[in-house]
């Protein structure tokens, strides 16, 4: 089975190509640059130039291809960018889908997209779900609210500075999960019939919350953290006053998602019904409190290492 990859350069992207050839499969990834995807051709994967914004460099990739993961969203804070790599190219690559009778489309999307419309990358990421679903073409649509990766630069690295972390006042319990068991998710769910058409929330086991988090921070690094603290209400009265100038639109959709992701719903989905579907048991998956633990043994033992080196070069110095 050849599968053709979206976003393989990517925090997930890269564990997903990693996993599939792991597993035997043909990659294929498309790439806008070569040069920086070099590191996928080295593990196996085939490149192919390809850019979302231009449909005419697309067709030829999808030949051959049995299957599809789409990985891709833009990094680019500009709007007008956003929607035509996240709407219009997605709109590209699910009619060649089609055309080419793909027999399966992954789509990576988040977590309750469909109740923030005034987000654009939520409201792309639901349209395009709903496209997927109409399109004829059998999918699988795997959710996520969040990955143990991004929560090193929220919590661990900003107490290992000293510098104050954002918290809000209703703290939701979410489950987050590594990027390498969201790969493994992906890379499973094409060899099980149950999988198919099917929109699957994805996570660990384990729910979190930013309390939580800290609390497990503070004790594998032996340090307190510093917090500040901010209303949820704080957040809704500022996104609606940028949300009137357009040069503040950005500031505007940064803190509606930070509104998202800290107001009083809880984004806990039971993930038991994606398990059962996938037979994926817990205990396979990594957990948080594991995770963060692996990640300050290294960076303190880093530290360690790079005090005592510092400490003899002070000595030498001294001779």
């Amino acid at each position: 089975m050849t599968l053709l990859i979206f976003g393989g350069t990517g925090t997930l992207g890269r564990q997903i190509v990693r996993k599939a050839l792991e597993n035997g499969f043909q990659v294929r990834c498309i790439v806008r640059n070569k040069r920086a995807a070099n590191f996928l051709k080295e593990w196996g994967a085939e490149l192919v130039y390809g850019d979302l914004t231009l449909p005419e460099t697309l067709p030829l990739s999808f030949q051959g291809v049995t299957a599809i993961i789409d990985a891709s969203t833009t990094k680019s804070e500009d709007t007008s960018e956003l929607i035509s790599v996240d709407w219009y190219g997605k709109l590209i690559v699910i009619e060649l889908s089609k055309y080419a009778q793909i027999k399966r489309f992954i789509f990576l999307s988040i977590l309750n997209s469909e109740k923030y419309p005034y987000i654009t990358l939520m409201q792309m990421k639901y349209r395009v779900e709903n496209l997927i679903k109409s399109s004829g073409v059998p999918f699988t649509i795997f959710k996520y609210a969040g990955f143990f990766q991004a929560l090193i630069n929220q919590y661990a690295i900003p107490l290992l500075e000293r510098k104050p972390i954002l918290i809000t006042v209703q703290s939701p319990t979410i489950s987050y999960i590594d990027t390498q068991d969201a790969a493994f998710f992906c890379i499973k769910s094409l060899s099980i019939n149950e999988a198919q058409n099917k929109v699957l929330a994805t996570g660990s086991s384990q729910t979190w919350t930013a309390e939580e988090i800290i609390s497990l921070c503070e004790k594998l690094s032996g340090q307190k953290a510093k917090t500040q603290t901010i209303s949820i209400y704080l957040l809704k009265v500022l996104r609606q006053i940028t949300g009137f100038f357009e040069w503040s639109l950005k500031i505007s959709d940064r803190l509606a998602f930070i509104e998202v992701l800290n107001n009083d719903q809880n984004f806990a989905s039971s993930i038991k019904y994606t398990y059962d579907v996938l037979d994926i048991k817990p205990n396979e998956i990594l957990e948080l409190d594991l995770y963060f633990r692996e990640y300050f043994e290294m960076i303190l033992n880093l530290l360690e290492n790079l005090n005592a080196e510092q400490l003899e070069k002070t000595k030498t110095s001294f001779i």
